[in-house]
């Protein structure tokens, strides 16, 4: 019988106060009143609906995203963490997170937060410069951000800051000062990544300038040596952090485990005892989900797909990838993608040994070359 991975879950909340240019998560513009009572009550019928598909796992993690779930009122996430520990074992040590953006009349609720149970805060700071904020629509300044920063290392050790590169007209000087003041304020953890013009968002119709490939180049190089050399270690592709606070949720993910996804558009993965794994997609009308109608798709993953969508997480990461591990998690013998894994070593994309692969530093700069071989 196969072993189940560990599950954790994550949480949707579509609300924002304003769509940025570059999002493509899916979001709605908040106007007026959120229905927040409603939303969390069909939260909770969604959660339940999914539960026997789990075979009664202990919910390792819980991840609460958007959209902007910092929104919501200290009492609405209460109720939720509450109600979802009445209706399924959460671990005792898990690690609960809060989306948040650095408002004053969002970072006001951290403390109530943490009291309902948050103990780790990721914070979509982006940058420190109030212009390049300005360029990428967000509805803060350099001021507030920091003052949010500041808020939050007064209540909770474990939090995480987004810092974007690659912004509208950014010089590496500018890069490397956000990077300087995350560090200045000891983020324990540092997500940083560079923008993408991904389809069907505003900049991807209206494009805006951004720097060139040799600027990218010397902000990406400069900026990894510099937080390395500031004591934190690069676990996944745009993950940094130090010592023990690595996103517990997110490695999950990334190690093809297990998860229960809740709320308008959230995506589940759910492993069953004789090896299929049931991918879920939830309805994206918030409408049609309050009043409960919650599933959209419900399908099995084919097992062609399986080993794409395996190393489609796990060559993120900077660590080995046990081959034992592999065949734990998608119920697949090792004979089965040999082909691929040898035109995978041929190019120079990973390196193996009895035990495991690992990607080379040309497998990670040539990461989708590398997950095509898998989709053949």
């Amino acid at each position: 019988m196969l072993k189940l991975p560990p599950i954790s879950l994550y949480i949707h909340i579509p609300w924002c106060l304003k769509k940025c240019g570059y999002c493509d998560f899916y979001s709605y513009v908040h106007k007026g009143s959120i229905p927040e009572n409603n939303y969390i009550k069909n939260l909770l019928k969604d959660l339940e609906s999914d539960l026997s598909l789990i075979n009664q796992r202990t919910i390792k993690n819980i991840f609460i995203g958007g959209g902007t779930p910092s929104l919501l009122k200290v009492s609405s996430i209460k109720n939720l963490i509450n109600g979802i520990k009445k209706r399924v074992k959460v671990s005792k040590i898990a690690e609960i997170t809060i989306e948040a953006n650095p408002k004053k009349i969002e970072y006001q609720r951290f403390e109530g937060y943490k009291k309902a149970g948050i103990n780790r805060f990721s914070l979509g700071i982006q940058t420190f410069n109030s212009d390049l904020l300005k360029k990428i629509e967000r509805t803060y300044d350099k001021y507030e951000a920091i003052k949010t920063v500041e808020k939050i290392k007064k209540i909770n050790n474990n939090f995480n800051l987004d810092i974007m590169y690659g912004l509208p007209n950014q010089s590496l000087e500018n890069a490397l000062s956000d990077l300087m003041l995350a560090i200045k304020y000891k983020a324990p953890h540092i997500s940083w990544y560079q923008l993408t013009i991904e389809p069907n968002t505003v900049f991807y119709f209206k494009k805006p300038t951004l720097p060139n490939e040799k600027i990218i180049f010397q902000i990406f190089n400069q900026g990894d040596k510099f937080l390395k050399k500031s004591g934190y270690k690069k676990y996944e592709i745009s993950s940094y952090s130090k010592s023990k606070y690595k996103c517990k949720h997110n490695l999950n993910y990334w190690n093809f485990g297990d998860y229960l996804g809740i709320g308008c558009n959230a995506h589940g993965k759910i492993t069953q005892k004789n090896g299929d794994i049931i991918r879920l997609v939830k309805n994206k009308n918030i409408n049609d989900f309050i009043n409960g109608n919650y599933l959209n798709i419900k399908k099995n993953i084919a097992k062609k797909d399986i080993p794409f969508e395996y190393f489609m997480n796990s060559f993120r990461l900077y660590k080995p990838i046990f081959k034992k591990k592999f065949k734990e998690r998608t119920n697949i013998n090792l004979i089965d993608i040999k082909k691929n894994i040898n035109k995978a070593l041929t190019k120079g994309y990973i390196k193996e040994t009895k035990d495991f692969w690992k990607t080379t530093k040309k497998g990670k700069l040539f990461l989708n070359s590398l997950l095509k071989i898998f989709l053949d």
